[in-house]
């Protein structure tokens, strides 16, 4: 195989030079033959090119890679290392898709896009920390966690080099860089030394940045600083050290550039009332920073910036006088360079005027003296051996001077910046180890270069030999590692350039010499160069120039003009200007200008070399006569040393344009950079070697398309790997074998890749031929059934055309037949008619002729017939007339004799007798009566003899008075005073029938208003649920609209909004006071004293918080629990609680309120009895009557009952206040206050035992006496009728009462089926209004309108039951009340039986309570309040939650809740609030120990949640009662209300929440990312792409096992033990989901990030694992009956991930299907994965930029934010649902095993 394959040969693409866009893409046309001398080429817009090809002019030109390593993330995986492949790969993904950083091998390619990107927040931070460097995309982040990784692991510094020409984004890496430091690195302590670090940027680049043609923010110095880390490698301090700052800038700026940010900032901020002593104006004002003619910089605030630069000052520490100080010297330097200095006549002097108003601000602002200044501005000392001189100075010196001055005083205010904010960045603590980032000038060539680029270049020489070296070790590092022959790899080494510069007699050297020269010359230096390194490879001198000189550099030949070099490196300023300036009266000027011989060189980088007036000491004189050369190579050195002894990390920064233009990119350009910055050079370097490699799995899954099946099935991969390669590559020398990798040449993975493609390419082709033919066959199937279907169908078609004519032609015989059958049957018909027409008239005629006949003849005999009738009814009239009237007659005559004779036996002695007889038998069946009832009441009621005795006596004083009355009737002379008394009596029944009259009109009148009324209310009534049913149809109807869905949606995330605000600022305090508690125990073992010290776990941390009440006023008992509170209380406490006396008070106001209303319904009651006496005639019955009576007794009753306790209440009041103010013995007050609670308990019990009975029998006794008057009057109404009649009135009068009784119940009866008639009525019409709105409905309407009925049935059914059980319950506690009420009165019956007759006080008070508890379980435990730390050390600090596994889940829960139930029993609020704090205390110490803990979380999560509940269900509150048993409601507390420990124990469940979440997410977090991407869930489907140097270099973990991998069945096996574990525990089902649902999404976020920050994932077989393993994760939610908790729905962003990568991506109809299925991805996120979006295999295709444009287009609308990662660190707002427990408190058992003996059950 390997001898067929010519590189050269057709279709092979190539790169050939091209000088616009330097390299060009093309095609070989044509096999190319060795030796032939044109190669033919056909460009990539169809133009054909011949290449000339020669040996030495013309080579043959670069391959190009295949497609698929294009866009690679590492430019060594490419096959074919070379300048045009760099450029190309870096062009593609710079332009396409984005990506600014690409890796080369070991170096960082950084280009700059010109625009902000949402790459560097927290979030990706948070992504790339802890990952290896090669996992994730290039990015700073990842060289900077790469540095901190190994600064950890092996125990060694490290250093970031940032590179890169002037504007190339240095100093933006370089901040983002250290601000990846600050976030991981974050301070261990409150120092805050992280931020200190971000905040010396803002000061550096005020003071060291400026604008240049080239960059808007340019760094004009170099700068190093070392981050300093903890031995727990926590940020502890910082330093910085700078280099070369171009001072130059002070005093000149070219055309469009500026000066410094500082001095414009202070320009834009002269206005402020701080600065008015500044003197300054707008920056046009002043020379020095007017010279560039451009002031501004576009989008730039320079007074904003201000504000930011004065803000970091502060944190740094510097105070406003410093501040002050600082701003004054900047003022004074543009002040300066303002001082006009006028040249003198002859031109070799000059002077100042003393009125020049800027020289007067520059002494006043520096504090110097005028004249002085003034004098040595314009004047210069020289110093001969014996004499000074002074010496006139020209215009031009004395502004060389001037400028010198400003340059050399901005230098030293630099250095002083530097070194207070290093000393703010300094720490006391020891520094383990530090990383040291260094952001330095790349290498420059300009038109004009002189000492500056010198200068630069020269640093670069040296980190460029220290790249080199450091390459070529890691090289042979890998190859001795991996054990291969190791050959020597030719690099260039610059070391000849840089010994040219810095060795002895080199141009340093040459220049310091020259600088010593008193009359030392550009010129004469430029000879000297000339002359001594004529001879040197990398010098050269100019062709036309005799100032210049050229220098040959590692990256480009660079020609520097000579001019200025002596000047620049001598850095002249005159020592009495230094001198006037230490003098300054200000002492941070004097400060500036002293010298310290201590300072080390590097601090410096630019001396002074001054002229002294006087001999001076050797070693000041020294330092000042260092040139700034001298001082920048030992300054660059030293950090050569540095960076030698730490690992250095490099950042190269490309600039992609001049013209700063977003996402542009100039080949040219980039190209120059490459070659500079050390690209290429590591390019050279790996490809002299062997720069692709391949592990020995990933090789066999990529090319195990290439071997046999048998080589397949071996087992040893290595061997199957040889033998392959063997086979497929004849030259040994082409690859390697390593222990672990495959080492292959350039060109060889292109290779192996042609082949593997030819492979699928042939195996494609068998496919396409199988599936053709397939096709094919089913295409002509499909044919052929269709011609058959056809051919049957026409056959069918043609029969059936023929039966159509067959049947048509007997149709048209039957037509015919049929035709012809009519006419002659319409002609028989017609003919048949007129003969039947004419037999009917003729026979009717006859018939009518007869007919007349008979009716003559009828009529005659009825006029017979009723004339004969008159006759005889006239005559029996007349008869029946006679006969009546001789009756009448008759019976009007024995009427009068029968008149007669009554009158006289009315008149005679014996009438009389017999009604005296017949009273006697009246009187003696009374007094019967009356007995028998005596004798039922005394056995009914033996206790109220005395009672029945009264009215035996009262029985007996009317037999007396009857005696009497029958006594005088048996005289015959007083029956005229009896008959007069008779007619009083008359008269005054009378009187009483007419006001009875009288107000039964009144009432019936009433009765027609009430009636009135009662209509007119019915129809409101009925008008209002009309109104009602309107309403609810409406409300229905509005309960289906989208509105209220989206309201309610809108609802829920605001309250889910505020719910994650609140748990946000609990987490807040939760951590606030986790660092008290740190705070706290440091503090306590800093200041340790022996001696025996307080516990403070007795007090509580909640008392600043809040203010618990011992005794809640608003739940109160009746009177009976009042007695018994007082009691338990004691006297003297009873007396000062306010609690009991409101108690009795409310037990007055309830009698009160129950007089009110037995008032009301004795209205009522007369109400209705008048109502029904009008209706009727008859007088009231006896029933009536008596019920009346009743009521009226019972109201009396009450008033006296109520008037006799608030007496017993205001005299109990007085005797407690008064025994409880004296100062007499105990014993006397127990004595006191037990009798008057035995007074005060008697009354009270006396009330409720003899208030019904003594009603009843005054009833009763009423009712007799009032029935005996009736009968009384009744006997003296009819005493002259005989006694057989009376008896028959009375009977008739019992049957009347019994039949009107019947009659009213039988109308009662009536109007309730009337009524129930009427309901049902309505029923039926409602229900067929129903039946017709229904039938007029769709059946979809039908069903979804009967559902609805049928749910609104159910509810109204369910609302009446419930208030059937409220009532039900109600009742229950009433009987439950009287039968503790009846209970009592028996113990105390039988107390009062036992006790001793003797007895002056109540002994058995307590001994009654003690007998009315009940023996039974009441789900108390009670303990000793000394044994409270013992019950939290055995409950909370010791448990484990092995230890209570088998039995009742949450079971410490329901032991504390059993113990406050005690507490509260007994009234002891100390006790309460004690057990409460002492237990939430214990809690948060037990989470604290163990913080690392899941099962012990989740444990106290489960048990704080319950204990929360309980105290919920059972305290007493209606919304949490609903579903509790009646025994629970027994349990409820009594006495305190714990609403505000609620609260405290739902702050803590939600702290402990945020803690269980915490620990499961570092749990899971290692796992999600190899579980979710990296695993093969779906074996053999992911493919493998070459890997570059980051995927085989250090940065991975060099354990012999490797990094760890999980699986995806790891990752669902740990979820699986989070979920057993909390339902083990208890816990909530609420509360697990929601703790799954928060797993879920830091699994979707992490996914999701790690997707869109890896190239090598984003491939439609990563997809397709994806969308398996998310599908996986769904169906163990449905297994775990979880898909509810809207886990699922977090999942929801990578599935739509997932599918984005399978979806095709070619059509607008692709692109408008990606756009409605990716609704939960943002904007960014699906065009970043459609540009991540890497082909496996050649046969895919990549993603256009064309169809990822038209992507952005239509989702412009959408309004998503501008994050494009996930935040990992979101929570959901937690809820802790009601979940009352079913579990009765008395069944609880409590294990021997948990030492809880010293509890006691009650």
């Amino acid at each position: 195989m390997a001898a067929d394959y010519y590189p050269y040969s057709k279709f092979t693409r190539v790169w050939i030079p091209d000088p616009d866009d330097v390299w060009k893409a093309a095609e070989i046309t044509k096999d190319y033959k060795d030796g032939e001398p044109v190669l033919h080429l056909q460009l990539e817009d169809e133009t054909p090119l011949e290449y000339p090809l020669g040996p030495k002019s013309n080579p043959l030109p670069f391959l190009r890679n295949p497609d698929i390593l294009v866009g690679e993330n590492d430019l060594t995986a490419l096959s074919y290392l070379h300048e045009p492949a760099v450029l190309h790969n870096l062009r593609v993904r710079f332009l396409e898709s984005n990506h600014i950083y690409t890796y080369c091998g070991i170096v960082l390619v950084a280009i700059n896009p010109y625009e902000q990107l949402q790459i560097y927040g927290e979030e990706v931070i948070n992504a790339y920390s802890g990952q290896n460097m090669g996992d994730m995309d290039p990015h700073i982040f990842a060289v900077a966690e790469e540095a901190y990784k190994q600064m950890a692991r092996d125990e060694r510094n490290q250093s970031i080099i940032v590179s890169g020409e002037s504007g190339a984004g240095k100093t933006v890496s370089a901040k983002y860089a250290m601000r990846f430091f600050a976030t991981v690195g974050g301070s261990a302590s409150d120092t805050n030394v992280e931020d200190k670090v971000l905040a010396s940027s803002p000061i550096m680049e005020a003071i060291g940045n400026a604008k240049t043609t080239r960059n808007d923010n340019s760094s004009r110095f170099g700068k190093y600083i070392q981050i300093g880390f903890s031995k727990h490698y926590n940020i502890i301090g910082a330093n910085m050290r700078t280099y070369l700052l171009e001072k130059s800038r002070v005093v000149f700026q070219a055309e469009d550039e500026r000066n410094y940010h500082i001095f414009y900032q202070l320009c834009a901020s002269a206005s402020l009332p701080e600065f008015k002593d500044l003197s300054l104006t707008s920056a046009e004002d002043f020379i020095y920073t007017s010279l560039g003619e451009n002031i501004f910089i576009e989008g730039v605030n320079d007074a904003e910036d201000f504000k930011k630069t004065r803000e970091a000052f502060v944190l740094l520490g510097i105070k406003d006088g410093s501040q002050s100080s600082i701003f004054k010297v900047m003022a004074s330097i543009l002040h300066l360079g303002n001082i006009q200095i006028c040249s003198e006549r002859d031109g070799e002097s000059c002077h100042i005027e003393r009125e020049d108003l800027h020289l007067q601000h520059f002494c006043r602002l520096l504090g110097v003296e005028l004249q002085q200044m003034q004098h040595w501005l314009c004047h210069r000392k020289l110093v001969t051996g014996s004499e000074t001189y002074v010496k006139n100075m020209s215009a031009r010196q004395a502004t060389n001077a001037r400028d010198a001055l400003a340059k050399h005083i901005y230098a030293r205010l630099f250095d002083w910046i530097v070194g207070n904010i290093n000393k703010a960045l300094q720490t006391s603590l020891k520094q383990h180890s530090f990383i040291g980032v260094l952001d330095i000038y790349g290498f420059e060539t300009f038109e004009v270069n002189s000492f500056e680029q010198f200068c630069i270049n020269y640093a670069n020489e040296k980190l460029q030999q220290q790249f080199n070296s450091h390459v070529f070790k890691l090289e042979q590092e890998e190859y001795m590692k991996e054990q291969i022959p190791w050959t020597l790899i030719d690099f260039h080494d610059n070391q000849p350039c840089i010994d040219l510069i810095e060795a002895r007699l080199g141009i340093l050297d040459l220049l310091d010499e020259e600088c010593k020269v008193p009359k030392g010359t550009d010129q004469n230096w430029a000879q000297k160069l000339y002359k001594q390194n004529s001879g040197s490879a990398h010098f050269q001198k100019p062709r036309m120039s005799n100032t210049s000189f050229i220098i040959i550099h590692f990256a480009d030949k660079v020609e520097y003009q000579c001019e200025g070099f002596l000047e620049k490196n001598r850095d002249t300023v005159y020592e009495e200007q230094i001198n006037i300036l230490k003098a300054s009266q200000f002492q941070l000027v004097a400060d500036l200008f002293q010298e310290k011989d201590d300072a080390p060189p590097s601090s410096k980088p630019s001396r002074v070399n001054v002229r002294a007036l006087k001999t001076v000491p050797k070693a000041p004189n020294k330092e000042h006569r260092k040139t700034v050369g001298h001082q920048f190579r030992s300054s660059l050195h030293l950090l050569m040393d540095t960076l030698n002894a730490t690992t250095p990390h490099y950042v190269r920064c490309i600039k992609p344009n001049d013209e700063k233009e977003a996402f542009s990119f100039d080949s040219r350009r980039a190209v120059q950079q490459l070659r500079a910055c050390g690209v290429l050079e590591t390019i050279r370097i790996s490809a002299a070697g062997y720069p692709s490699r391949w592990t020995y799995p990933d090789f066999f899954n990529r090319y195990r398309v290439l071997m046999k099946k048998s080589d397949m099935m071996s087992a040893d991969k290595k061997l199957v790997c040889r033998n392959l390669l063997e086979t497929l590559i004849k030259e040994p020398d082409m690859y390697q074998f390593g222990k672990t990798k495959i080492f292959f040449r350039a060109g060889q993975v292109a290779y192996l890749e042609k082949l593997r493609a030819d492979r699928f390419r042939s195996a494609c082709i068998k496919i396409q031929k199988t599936v053709r033919g397939w096709l094919q066959r089913l295409r002509y199937r499909k044919i052929r059934k269709t011609a058959v279907t056809l051919q049957r169908y026409g056959r069918g078609y043609l029969a059936r055309r023929f039966a159509e004519f067959l049947r048509l032609s007997r149709a048209a015989l039957v037509c015919q037949k049929q035709r012809r059958m009519v006419t002659e049957r319409r002609a028989f018909l017609r003919k048949r008619r007129a003969a039947a027409t004419i037999q009917a008239y003729a026979r009717g005629m006859f018939t009518r002729r007869v007919y007349w006949e008979f009716l003559l003849h009828h009529k005659a005999s009825i006029i017979q017939k009723n004339v004969r009738g008159w006759l005889q009814r006239k005559k029996f009239r007349r008869a029946r007339a006679a006969a009546i009237t001789i009756q009448c007659g008759f019976r009007r005559v024995r009427a009068k004799r029968q008149l007669q004779q009554l009158k006289i036996e009315a008149r005679s002695a014996e009438h009389l007798k017999k009604l005296n007889t017949g009273m006697e038998n009246k009187i003696v069946q009374l007094q019967r009566r009356v007995d028998e009832q005596s004798k039922d009441y005394k056995a009914q009621i033996e206790q109220l003899l005395t009672v029945s005795a009264a009215a035996g006596s009262e029985v007996t004083k009317l037999h007396k008075e009857l005696e009497a009355v029958r006594s005088q009737q048996g005289d015959g002379g007083q029956v005229a005073s009896l008959q007069q008394q008779l007619e009083k009596l008359r008269e005054e029944l009378r009187e009483a029938h007419a006001h009875r009259k009288r107000q039964e009109e009144e009432h019936s009148s009433e009765k027609v208003e009430l009636t009135q009324r009662v209509e007119e209310l019915q129809k409101e009534n009925s008008l209002l649920k009309s109104e009602k049913e309107e309403m609810n149809r409406r409300i229905l109807q509005h309960s289906k609209s989208t509105e209220e869905e989206a309201s309610s949606a809108s609802l829920q995330a605001e309250l889910d909004a505020e719910r994650q605000r609140y748990q946000n600022l609990l987490k807040e305090f939760s951590r606030l006071e986790l660092r008290y508690d740190n705070l706290k125990e440091e503090v306590s073992l800093n200041k340790f004293h022996p001696g025996h010290r307080r516990n403070p776990s007795n007090q509580s941390s909640l008392e600043s918080d809040s203010n618990y009440p011992s005794i809640s006023t608003s739940e109160v008992g009746d009177t009976e629990d009042s007695l018994q509170q007082v009691e338990d209380l004691g006297l003297e406490k009873a007396a000062m609680d306010i609690s009991l006396f409101m108690k009795l008070q409310k037990r007055v106001r309830e009698l009160e309120q129950e007089r009110k209303r037995l008032q009301a319904n004795l209205d009522k009651m007369e109400e209705l009895a008048k109502r029904k006496g009008s209706e009727g005639r008859s007088p009231p019955s006896e029933q009536e009557a008596a019920d009346l009576a009743y009521n009226n007794l019972k109201r009396q009753e009450l008033e006296s009952e109520n008037k006799k306790l608030k007496n017993d209440l205001n005299e109990l009041r007085r005797a407690v206040t008064a025994r409880a103010s004296q100062n007499s013995s105990s014993n006397e007050l127990q004595d006191g206050y037990n009798l008057l609670l035995s007074q005060l308990k008697a009354a009270n019990e006396e009330l409720d035992a003899r208030k019904e009975e003594v009603l009843i029998l005054r009833t009763q006794i009423v009712s007799n006496a009032q029935r005996i008057e009736t009968e009384k009057d009744a006997e003296l109404n009819h005493s002259k009728e005989p006694l057989d009649k009376e008896e028959a009135q009375e009977s008739k009068k019992l049957l009347e009462a019994q039949l009107q009784t019947q009659s009213r119940q039988h109308r009662d009866e009536l109007e309730a089926l009337h009524t129930q008639i009427e309901l049902l009525r309505d029923d039926i019409e409602k229900k067929q209004e129903i039946l017709n709105y229904t039938a007029s409905l769709s059946p979809e309407a039908r069903v979804e309108y009967s559902v609805q009925q049928e749910i609104t049935r159910l509810t109204n059914d369910n609302l009446d039951l419930k208030e059937l059980v409220e009532k039900l319950e109600k009742n229950e506690r009433k009987l439950k009340k009287q039968l503790r009420i009846y209970m009592k009165k028996v113990q105390e019956l039988e107390a009062s039986q036992a006790a001793a007759p003797n007895a002056t006080r109540p002994e058995l008070s307590r001994q009654v309570t003690v007998q009315r508890k009940e023996k039974d379980f009441e789900g108390m435990l009670e303990y000793n309040k000394e044994d409270n730390a013992r019950l939290i050390k055995t409950l909370i600090n010791d448990v484990r939650p092995s230890s209570v596994s088998a039995t009742v889940p949450c079971l410490p829960a329901y032991i504390l809740f059993m113990c406050i139930r005690h507490a509260d029993y007994i009234n002891d609020d100390q006790k309460v609030e004690s057990l409460l704090t002492s237990t939430i205390n214990a809690i948060k110490k037990v989470l604290k120990k163990n913080n690392e803990d899941f099962e012990m979380t989740s444990f106290w999560l489960a048990n704080t949640s319950r204990l929360l509940h309980c105290l919920k269900q059972y305290s007493g509150d209606e919304a949490f009662m609903t579903q509790n048993t009646a025994k629970q409601k027994e349990h409820c507390l009594k006495n305190f209300d714990l609403a505000e420990y609620r609260q405290v124990l739902s702050d803590l469940s939600i702290q402990i929440y945020q803690q269980l979440v915490k620990l499961a997410e570092g749990i899971i977090q290692p796992m999600i990312v190899s579980a979710m991407l990296e695993s093969e869930s779906i074996p053999s489907l992911a493919g493998v792409k070459p890997m570059g140097y980051r995927n085989r270099s250090s940065s991975m973990d060099t354990d012999a096992d490797g990094p760890t991998s999980y699986t995806l069945q790891a990752l669902i096996r740990q979820l699986g033990q989070f979920h057993a574990t909390m339902r083990d525990h208890g816990l909530d089902p609420e509360i697990v989901g929601q703790v799954i649902r928060q797993l879920f999404h830091c699994i979707n976020a992490i996914t999701l990030n790690n997707l869109l920050l890896r190239k090598d994932v984003c491939s439609w077989s990563t997809g397709m694992q994806l969308r398996y393993n998310t599908s996986q994760m769904e169906e163990w939610l449905r297994g775990n009956n979880l898909f509810q908790s809207k886990a699922a729905a977090a999942l929801e962003p990578v599935i739509q991930a997932a599918q984005l990568l399978q979806v095709k991506k070619k059509t607008s109809q692709d692109a408008e299907a990606i756009c409605s299925l990716c609704s939960s991805l943002t904007t960014q996120q699906i065009v970043k994965i459609l540009n991540l979006y890497t082909p496996l295999n050649e046969f895919e295709e990549r993603v256009t930029v064309s169809f990822i444009r038209n992507i952005q287009d239509r989702l412009q609308e959408r309004n998503d934010p501008p994050q494009l990662l996930l935040d990992t660190k979101h929570t959901f707002p937690v809820l802790f649902p009601y979940t009352p427990s079913a579990l009765s408190l008395e069944t609880l058992h409590i294990p021997a095993s948990l030492g809880l003996d010293f509890l006691i059950r009650v």
